[in-house]
């Protein structure tokens, strides 16, 4: 399987989590890789343990938690543009 092959399958995987409502809430990076741990509250509350292999999708599932983080500082209005 070719590295592009690889990061779409862990890049699709993070995406349907993500669209079935879990939400990340923890990344562990070590040598094998990243685990990053997902949660869903709701209707069932459920947890899900994801290995990306990937050097690309362990930067896309760190852009989407920043993403998310910009977008819940805009809300509340307290967003200064810092990282």
């Amino acid at each position: 399987m070719s590295a592009f092959a690889e990061y779409a399958k862990e890049q699709q995987e993070i995406d349907g989590l993500l669209f079935k409502g879990y939400t990340i809430t923890s990344i562990l990076e070590d040598l094998d890789g990243a685990r990053v741990t997902f949660v869903r509250g709701e209707p069932a509350k459920s947890s899900m343990e994801l290995l990306l292999l990937t050097a690309d999708a362990r930067k896309y599932v760190t852009t989407v938690v920043i993403a998310g983080l910009m977008a819940a500082d805009e809300q509340t209005g307290c967003y200064s543009g810092e990282v």
